[in-house]
């Protein structure tokens, strides 16, 4: 499982603060999880995570941490240390992918469907509450009562309780809304759509403003902020059905923007890691 501060940052007045984890896992995404068994110098890892205004020894000891929580794996050649990822990394990104470049953040071929997820625990569990309501809120739940969580369409979350070892203490359902049911007031009940919407426009205002300054100079680093700005926003948004949403939802044009962004970066990114990058196959 990866805890909240992986994925998650921090706005201010100046843009997203994306922390070190974020753009770590965002990275590997971009540069490992593609190629296979492989592993990357750290040298290089600081140089370019550099080039995002993280320091070096905040990238060191990022690592360090991510290979204390089992996302890394340490590779020693010679006199140098090369990271490379973990099943549960690969799974990780291979999640954020989907999301990201798959299923996208508008929600156009709705079924009707809902996944209803019941849980009852213990008092004294508090962390185990957390993980699960961090890992329902990325899976796309929201909270339609204390106990008792909704999701649109076909959810597959038991891995997800399985994982958490919470298979006992929850209960899951797919259903559909009853006519006598409001799913516009339901969602805004249930939802902070302002604040899902106000993130796509914050997003497309500063990319758009990017390419319109057809700034290129550092494709690396500028995909490397994109994508993990992209995931972070997409990730507060459970995909909701755009025919339930507001009018003018601003998420189609902010994927749009990401996407332009993305296609232009693309090769001039991979590249430049070509370039930059020293690698060693994974053991």
């Amino acid at each position: 499982m990866v805890d909240d501060d992986i994925l998650d940052s921090q706005d201010t007045s100046e843009g997203p603060q994306q922390r070190p984890q974020s753009l770590m896992l965002a990275f590997f995404g971009n540069h490992v999880l593609e190629e296979g068994d492989l592993c990357v110098y750290s040298g290089s890892i600081i140089e370019v995570l550099g080039r995002v205004g993280i320091g070096e020894q905040a990238v060191r000891s990022t690592l360090t941490r991510m290979v204390n929580r089992g996302l890394l794996r340490r590779q020693r050649e010679g006199r140098k240390m090369f990271f490379g990822l973990t099943p549960q990394a690969t799974r990780v990104l291979q999640d954020g992918r989907a999301r990201v470049w798959q299923q996208g953040a508008v929600n156009d071929d709705w079924d009707g469907s809902w996944t209803l997820l019941g849980f009852s625990l213990p008092e004294s569990w508090k962390r185990q509450r957390h993980d699960l309501r961090s890992r329902l809120s990325w899976s796309g739940f929201g909270a339609l009562y204390s106990g008792l969580w909704i999701a649109p369409g076909h959810v597959d979350v038991a891995g997800v309780v399985s994982e958490l070892g919470l298979a006992d203490h929850v209960k899951i359902f797919h259903a559909q809304a009853d006519q006598a049911t409001d799913i516009e007031l339901m969602i805004r009940d249930t939802w902070d759509l302002e604040s899902i919407a106000a993130r796509y426009v914050t997003f497309d205002k500063r990319w758009t403003a990017h390419l319109d300054a057809g700034a290129g100079e550092d494709p690396i680093g500028t995909r490397l902020r994109l994508v993990s700005e992209w995931l972070s926003t997409i990730r507060t948004d459970p995909r909701l059905p755009a025919r339930h949403l507001p009018p003018e939802w601003p998420a189609r044009p902010a994927q749009e923007t990401f996407r332009r962004v993305a296609e232009h970066t693309a090769r001039p990114a991979q590249l430049m890691a070509h370039d930059l990058l020293e690698t060693t196959s994974l053991r």
